[in-house]
């Protein structure tokens, strides 16, 4: 499997599937979520609906993950996986593993074999950079899964280069 930091924009990524960093109700935010639902138009609002709540709001608890169709992107698939929100989660590195490890869990069960990844929960969810960058080579490098490509598509520089220095690039 490649393990690869680059930058970019993660809705321009041509890969099977792109990880959406999503809120637990799965129906649009900011950030990266809400880039991800302005590209790939308002049919992926309208599979996101159709995802059945597990509890009342929440279609997608913390750590876990879906999957939908990439429509107007040109990845495949989008998996959305909720991330912890750093200082009100009571174990937040073990979530956000768990949300590395069940989007490529469900990237690998349907099929797929590129997936592309933003910095989950790094941005309004308060979750410290490096931690995150180390928990995701943690997660890919020392137990490398049934994938060709994960990507780690990141937006400005000073996120790319801890990534890149966590992956050893």
């Amino acid at each position: 499997m490649r393990l690869v930091a680059l930058g970019g924009d993660i809705t321009r990524q041509d890969v099977d599937a792109i990880v959406n960093a999503a809120n637990e109700r799965l129906l649009g935010g900011s950030g990266v979520d809400g880039a991800i639902h302005r590209a790939a138009g308002p049919r992926l609002l309208e599979a996101c609906r159709a995802i059945p709540e597990v509890a009342p709001g929440v279609r997608c608890p913390t750590g876990e993950a879906r999957i939908t169709p990439g429509f107007d992107l040109p990845a495949r698939h989008v998996i959305h996986t909720v991330g912890p929100v750093y200082d009100r989660h009571p174990d937040p590195d073990g979530a956000l593993r768990s949300a590395f490890v069940q989007s490529a869990k469900l990237a690998i069960d349907e099929g797929l074999r590129t997936v592309a990844f933003p910095a989950i929960s790094c941005g309004v969810y308060g979750f410290p950079v490096d931690r995150a960058a180390g928990i995701a080579a943690e997660v890919f490098l020392d137990a490398p899964l049934a994938l060709d490509e994960v990507r780690f598509v990141l937006f400005d520089g000073a996120t790319l280069g801890v990534f890149q220095a966590a992956f050893g690039a």
